[in-house]
């Protein structure tokens, strides 16, 4: 019988991390455990504020099941069973992951994918002045992908910045739905020359009809207006990119599917993630195989990460140990 445990644990970031919704200097995250046997299945998720989420509410939901997990629960009837969101990313993760451990089959090789290859990440600048997101890029100058978190107000000041201080990266510019019309249109236009790839959510949830009638010469991908696969037909025609985060599908499962069904609407993949753990990485990481962008970032913003973390050289993220997860 199954024996289902959940934690809340700390993590201190390297340093104060600022977006427009506001700034953070660690990180909470929940951890569920499936224990049987001798096997241990783990999966780590990352409660948002933003869709109404605490550590306390999402370890409730969790323990809403431990009678089921104890039964045998499976990921597909899991999927019936708790919304989309990060309760039901824990739960999901750590059934691949005791799974995986239980069969002695890695978790890509459950999901009848590819044996995963290194893949290159973003690495994240948080939102401040000009000149200190300049100071942070040069650090960072020999990365080849940077993603800027953006307020409204001085961005394109940011952009231009940066791109002085890292001239050869690209860049992601993420507003986290902080502008409105007014801002893309006077702002948008200069982004081609300064290294600009993708434009992430620039408009709240909800507002975000105006982008079927501004021109778009950069990609923009919608993140808060992109939940799961049920999300993808309202996006036709707004959004040329979909940001897969397994917290928002609720789990590996579920982000599979909502990746296949992006690319069959004709979207192309960004697969992101929360400030958290290489064990929220490494499930991650399978999604990220065939992704155009990938920000898998969370354990380089952290000032320690779990024991056996994800090997990351640089800007390259390697496939993760079993002994962390799958």
């Amino acid at each position: 019988m199954a024996v289902l445990s959940t934690r809340i644990e700390t993590f201190p970031l390297r340093q104060h991390f600022t977006i427009s919704r506001g700034t953070k200097t660690e990180t909470i995250v929940v951890t569920a455990e499936i224990a049987a046997d001798g096997v241990r299945g783990l999966g780590e998720c990352g409660p948002n504020a933003r869709y109404d989420e605490t550590p306390d509410s999402v370890v409730a939901q969790i323990k809403s099941l431990t009678a089921d997990i104890a039964n045998g629960l499976n990921r597909e009837a899991l999927q019936g069973l708790l919304p989309p969101g990060a309760a039901r990313n824990a739960l999901d993760c750590a059934l691949w992951d005791f799974e995986a451990k239980r069969t002695g089959q890695p978790a890509w090789k459950i999901a009848n994918l590819d044996n995963p290859k290194s893949v290159q990440t973003a690495f994240t600048l948080s939102a401040d002045s000009p000149e200190a997101m300049a100071r942070d890029a040069g650090a960072n100058a020999d990365r080849p992908l940077l993603k800027l978190k953006l307020t409204g107000d001085e961005d394109l000041a940011r952009v231009r910045a940066v791109h002085d201080a890292a001239p050869n990266a690209q860049l992601i510019v993420d507003a986290n739905e902080a502008w409105d019309a007014d801002i893309y249109s006077r702002t948008v236009p200069h982004f081609a020359t300064l290294g600009v790839a993708l434009i992430e959510q620039p408009f709240p949830e909800g507002q975000d009809g105006g982008l079927r009638q501004l021109e778009r010469p950069i990609p923009v991908c919608a993140d808060e207006s992109f939940r799961d696969a049920s999300s993808v037909p309202g996006l036709v025609g707004k959004y040329d990119v979909v940001n897969i985060k397994l917290d928002k599908t609720g789990g590996l499962t579920e982000a599979l599917k909502a990746a296949a069904t992006a690319r069959q609407s004709g979207f192309e993949v960004m697969v992101g993630c929360m400030v958290s753990t290489s064990l929220a990485m490494a499930p991650a990481f399978l999604v990220a195989q065939e992704a155009r962008f990938v920000d898998l970032d969370g354990p380089l913003l952290l000032a320690k990460d779990r024991e056996s973390p994800i090997p990351i050289f640089g800007s390259t993220v390697m496939p993760p140990r079993q002994d962390l997860w799958g």
